[in-house]
């Protein structure tokens, strides 16, 4: 078994620009944006624990700000879960990390973010 313990090097700065774009787009007062940001950084992260957790975190705080129950509720698993899952490799590739999308569930990655992991030499 191969233990994870942090983003691949190439994939950092692409997993930042999403959070930096989340924040962006959340202070401009566009939510959908916001998100869609906050799932990229999710997936492109989700292998690493930390950083899959982070996304999380920021996922759950979200919910809070949208008032979502649904979303609170369904980040706190995943933030106590997901890190754990990335460390020992067990992640569903593409899943966005909502609580819209079942937390075992691959989904297919966008080309842009699929060819960033092909860059990496991730297997995907």
């Amino acid at each position: 078994m191969k233990f994870h313990f942090t983003i691949h090097p190439y994939l950092k700065p692409f997993y930042q620009k999403e959070l930096d774009d989340y924040q962006t787009q959340l202070h401009s007062g566009q939510l959908q944006l916001a998100w869609q940001h906050l799932e990229r950084a999710h997936v492109i992260g989700q292998a690493s624990p930390w950083h899959h957790s982070y996304a999380h975190w920021k996922m759950l705080q979200f919910g809070f700000k949208i008032k979502s129950p649904k979303e609170i509720l369904g980040q706190i698993p995943r933030l106590l879960v997901g890190g754990v899952k990335s460390f020992v490799g067990k992640i569903p590739l593409g899943n966005t990390g909502g609580a819209n999308v079942p937390p075992l569930r691959s989904l297919p990655i966008t080309p842009d973010i699929k060819e960033l992991f092909t860059k990496a030499g991730i297997e995907h």
